[in-house]
């Protein structure tokens, strides 16, 4: 018989990027005492990992529990990011309603409509935060419109319709129900997560079952499977079976070791879960996310969704540069091929294909973020590689015509640079679909149809047209018919002629062809490229070439040279850059930029074959 579980609510936090979930989960734990008075707290405490916290982004879905008035409110963190869309995705089977969070200026963005359509196809009630109110250029009244035309465009039932609409600053930790009243602490919505999000239920009396939506990993008790209770109990040292709803057939008996509750920011050892409680579950090697672990004697799994598929992959390689093992602590494709299997335990959005070559892989992901943090990851471990320029992943329909994924992007920028932002994208095979003004006309919020690849590498250029007062964003927008060939660089790269380290004197005769990304000293080798030519051609360069002495001496030989400094490029800048005939070679410490094929009699054969 179903039974509510009134002393629990379970809620998670989905929004665009940037529009304060993890500000306001701060401040949640905050105000429920999760800390001491005199604690010392970090901001963004849930960003837990050290590129979250060095770029202000949620990468992976986090829970965290507080307690109000004697209900126990669990609540997940999630990612912003459309490439990080699939932690989302999973972690909604774990909840039983959602907190949309909208920013009171930005409004309804393309990844508030993803995450809002997740949420409303699993039937999930909505509490809509619209935070920064305290923003000067705040419209709370004009968001709560768009949010109610979003509700009505992804067809919404009447109860989710009804929503509560709570107005807060995540940053001041204040919240009211009334737009143009700021409220003095965070009570309002806590008080809507208790009157509107439903208590969990389930059948206490039925065999166990608990659906495993996030695996977390501790190389001491290897992998964790975190996971809500839907029937029965869970108990340590009790003996469960592990069964997939994709391989029904296929059924594995487990043994639970330990088991953990959420409590703050911390996981407490229990020795038994009731229906509604998510847990952490440890010491069964062998789970993974989607899994059901049930009793014995009634192995039924869970339905779990399917996770929305790659877009775009690169080509993760052993370096076999000159250069090759000199920085890095794991380079051979035993490590490379271990470590990147190893990252499919946590990440449902990434898929690893062995090729025919046994020093290249085949990694897809959600977008060109999603892959640079697992590059800029295995680097920091030690690892040394080459990666491949991004591509897109085409499909066939059933005619046999090639299709590609498209995305919408939304433009905002100020309008004076909206004509140069349309020329760009129009070349790279983007559609305008609507165009329209912002705050009183001072910036314009453009919408293109663009090809993934039409994308790939134009965020650099995208910040230099608009003098970094742009923002852009985009979503993935299904498959559609293939557009047509891009180019994707207008330039060609300066290429070193001969191995060897980078000098003054070298460096100044080369700086005259392009924009240099190396400085004096720095090691180098044939078919190695350090910089940007001004042309379209390739060019080749001596940048370890010495000036010649003789015994002859004229009045501005002893001149200083003067070098421009040069353009130090980002993971994802170089990334951008790379040329399809290029790769990156990425290693602990150096990022270097080098063509495939080094010896330059083979590179030119190579092309005259195309």
């Amino acid at each position: 018989m179903l039974q509510k579980r009134n002393d629990i609510r379970n809620v998670a936090i989905i929004a665009h990027v940037d529009h304060g979930k993890t500000t306001l989960v701060d401040e949640l734990l905050k105000q429920s005492g999760v800390f001491r008075a005199n604690q010392d707290v970090a901001e963004r405490v849930m960003d837990s990992g050290d590129i979250e916290r060095e770029r202000g982004i949620t990468i992976l879905a986090k829970n965290t529990a507080v307690m109000y008035k004697d209900t126990k409110i669990n609540i997940i963190d999630t990612p912003g990011h459309a490439d990080f869309g699939g932690e989302v995705e999973r972690v909604l089977k774990m909840v039983n309603g959602v907190i949309l969070v909208v920013d009171a200026f930005e409004g309804a963005m393309p990844q508030t409509k993803f995450v809002l359509r997740k949420a409303l196809e699993l039937k999930l009630p909505v509490i809509v935060c619209v935070n920064k109110i305290d923003r000067p250029e705040a419209r709370p009244n004009e968001v709560v419109d768009e949010v109610l035309e979003l509700f009505l465009e992804l067809d919404a039932d009447d109860a989710q319709l009804d929503c509560p609409f709570v107005f807060a600053s995540a940053k001041s930790g204040i919240a009211s129900m009334d737009a143009d009243e700021l409220g003095s602490d965070m009570v309002p919505l806590f008080e809507t997560i208790l009157d509107y999000i439903p208590a969990p239920e389930g059948d206490p009396e039925e065999g166990t079952q608990v659906l495993i939506s996030t695996i977390d990993y501790n190389e001491y008790v290897d992998r964790i499977g975190v996971g809500k209770v839907d029937n029965g109990t869970i108990s340590v040292n009790q003996e469960v079976v592990i069964v997939n709803h994709h391989e029904p057939d296929k059924q594995t008996k487990v043994k639970v070791s330990k088991l953990y509750e959420f409590d703050g920011l911390n996981k407490v050892e229990v020795k038994e879960a009731g229906i509604g409680s998510i847990v952490a579950i440890s010491g069964i090697s062998d789970i993974h996310i989607g899994d059901t672990l049930c009793a014995p004697e009634n192995p039924t799994p869970i339905p779990f969704q399917k996770i929305s598929e790659p877009t775009i992959a690169m080509h993760f390689i052993v370096n076999d540069s000159p250069l090759a093992g000199k920085e890095g602590k794991y380079v051979t494709s035993r490590h490379l091929r271990d470590r990147l299997f190893k990252e499919l335990n946590t990440d449902v959005s990434l898929r690893v294909e062995e090729t025919d070559s046994a020093d290249s892989f085949k990694v897809s992901g959600r977008g060109e973020l999603h892959l640079s943090v697992l590059i800029e990851n295995m680097r920091r471990e030690g690892f040394e590689f080459a990666v491949s320029k991004a591509e897109v992943l085409y499909k066939k329909d059933e005619n046999g015509k090639l299709l590609e994924p498209m995305e919408l992007a939304y433009v905002d920028v100020p309008s004076e640079f909206s004509g140069a932002v349309i020329e760009k994208l129009s070349t790279r095979k983007g559609e305008l679909r609507n165009m329209g003004s912002l705050t009183g006309g001072d910036y314009t919020r453009l919408e293109f149809s663009i090809p993934s690849r039409g994308l790939i590498g134009y965020r650099g250029e995208f910040m230099t047209d608009t003098k970094g007062n742009g923002i852009l964003n985009t979503i993935f927008d299904g498959y559609g018919p293939y557009k047509g060939d891009i180019a994707y660089r207008k330039t060609g790269s300066l290429i070193a002629f001969e191995a060897g380290e980078a000098i003054t004197y070298g460096l100044f005769n080369a700086q005259e062809r392009g924009t240099l990304f190396i400085g004096p000293g720095e090691k180098v080798y044939s078919g190695m490229v350090v910089g940007q030519s001004s042309r379209l051609e390739d060019i080749e360069i001596n940048v370890c070439k010495k000036k010649q002495l003789t015994n002859t001496r004229s009045s501005s030989a002893d001149e200083a040279l003067r070098l421009t400094p040069p353009r130090i490029l980002s993971l994802e800048q170089a990334l951008e850059f790379i040329d399809t005939d290029e790769l990156l070679e990425v290693t602990p410490t150096c990022l270097r930029i080098r063509k495939k094929i080094l010896d330059p009699t083979m590179r030119k054969r190579a092309n005259i074959k195309k």
